[in-house]
């Protein structure tokens, strides 16, 4: 039995992280049946940008994260909930996306596919990820070494060359059998560095038809009319958060918050990644600032409004992927310019037709790249 190895950031506590790691499992398993897929984690590289306000130590990290979540100023039971949802995260939903208690740093496999997700991600102040070689397969005795829907993230060219690493990234990608990213940022990078044209693939979240899986719940799990906001703590403006407090009240619907707690959030909810996805299918509307966020909404078929926030110097962005994610569909529309628009956007439909069709022609593509580049003949088999 071949053995193929995924390195994602399936250990990140975010639904996003764990949804897209789990359909890429889903996506190989279903285009290599006779293969064993895993999971393997990577080891966290040196920081390359420097960010005096960021604790060094893991205590200091996670005392930063308590005083960030503890500013917003929701009820101090959601902030309880959302604390405990962080804290407990791994324990309660890892097992049933097949992601190991403890780590798995074997990388002995047939193939090892890196991605999804911001994997190539390597100038940034998180510790947790830093600039990991690991990521880019550097050193890897995998038999065969693929990408798929790889991403930079915020990560530019420019940020690459001034931290000195263009050499380094240029030999690591080189060794790939095969480079798939999901954005034109990172298309841009691979090949000014290697030269390479890499194929561009949708996130596994959108590739595969997560809303199939059994775990989801049929049954509708809020009775009364709501408006999800899904992002990170205290992220919203005040005029953001009043802006959307005002609609979900003319319209009469409660402003349920995940992934984070919100200000004008009346309640935050605690639930598994597959209730999740049943909640948003569900919702009157959606306001995200999340690349995950945005294609719950895309793939439930609700409307939607994306906060795109533009990268500032050492500082977080999301306009490298949003972006991208929103023009692929025909959704640039859907990006939120200003809370005054929050009602428009909230208050048209989506064109389905247009988004199946996008979907249809995504996910062929998807398994295609995986089912030609996945599985191979080994010395033994070839003639």
């Amino acid at each position: 039995m071949k053995t193929v190895g995924i390195m994602s950031m399936q250990r990140i506590h975010n639904y996003g992280s764990t949804l897209q790691a789990y359909s890429l499992r889903r996506l190989i398993e279903e285009t290599a049946p006779d293969a064993r897929v895993s999971f393997q984690d990577y080891r966290p590289g040196p920081v390359l940008v420097e960010d005096s306000a960021a604790p060094t130590s893991k205590s200091g990290r996670i005392l930063a994260k308590l005083r960030e979540y503890n500013a917003v100023d929701a009820p101090l039971g959601d902030r309880l909930r959302f604390f405990d949802h962080k804290r407990a995260y791994g324990t309660r939903y890892f097992e049933a996306v097949g992601i190991p208690s403890t780590p798995n740093h074997d990388l002995h496999v047939d193939c090892q596919v890196i991605g999804s997700d911001e994997v190539f991600n390597c100038v940034q102040a998180n510790s947790n990820v830093g600039y990991s070689r690991d990521l880019f397969g550097h050193g890897s005795p995998a038999r065969r070494l693929i990408s798929y829907a790889a991403s930079f993230g915020n990560t530019t060219l420019a940020k690459i060359r001034a931290a000195g690493i263009e050499g380094e990234l240029a030999r690591d990608l080189e060794r790939f059998d095969a480079l798939s990213v999901r954005d034109g940022n990172s298309r841009s990078i691979v090949r000014e560095l290697t030269g390479r044209e890499p194929l561009l693939h949708v996130d596994p979240a959108l590739a595969h038809d997560l809303l199939a899986d059994l775990r989801v719940p049929k049954s509708r799990l809020h009775a009364d009319p709501y408006l999800i906001v899904y992002g990170y703590s205290g992220r919203l403006t005040p005029h953001e958060n009043a802006s959307l407090r005002d609609y979900a009240r003319r319209i009469g619907a409660r402003v349920l918050t995940f992934g984070g707690v919100q200000e004008c959030g009346d309640a935050f909810v605690e639930c598994s990644p597959f209730e999740l996805l049943a909640y948003f299918r569900d919702a009157v509307g959606i306001v995200t600032d999340t690349f995950h966020g945005t294609i719950f909404s895309i793939i439930n078929h609700r409307p939607f409004a994306t906060i795109v926030r533009p990268s500032t110097a050492g500082g977080y962005g999301n306009e490298e992927k949003l972006k991208f994610l929103l023009e692929t569909f025909g959704l640039s529309s859907r990006r939120l310019n200003g809370p005054e628009a929050i009602d428009q956007l909230l208050s048209t439909p989506l064109d389905d037709g247009a988004i199946d069709a996008t979907l249809a022609s995504e996910r062929a593509s998807a398994r295609n790249y995986l089912a030609a580049n996945v599985l191979f003949p080994t010395a033994q088999e070839m003639p």
